[in-house]
């Protein structure tokens, strides 16, 4: 599992110029399972990703396709971690720790 914090870059109008294009790269990867909730940090100067995949290089190829990424508006940290413990809701998404 992984945590994908942004951070902008950009003034406020620019991201909100590319809001609709990022909303439709969420739904698409919301679609195909990889994106399992988001938002925007308080205060606004950036958002935050849970997101579930086989391997760091596979999200990194779908962090690199945000159009907030392509257009230069916002950077991404990327943590990956074990869910090894979650609430009744995301008990599909408990991981075992590697042995």
């Amino acid at each position: 599992m992984f945590v994908l914090e942004l951070t902008y870059t950009a003034p406020l109008e620019r991201i909100d110029a590319l809001l609709d294009v990022h909303v439709d790269w969420l739904t698409t990867h919301y679609d195909a399972g990889t994106f399992i909730a988001s938002g925007r940090k308080e205060p606004r100067d950036g958002g935050v990703i849970i997101a579930v995949g086989t391997d760091r290089a596979g999200i990194e190829e779908v962090v690199a396709a945000d159009p907030f990424t392509v257009e230069g508006v916002a950077t991404y940290r990327i943590t990956e971690f074990v869910a090894t413990k979650t609430g009744p809701a995301l008990a599909d998404y408990r991981q075992q720790p590697p042995a």
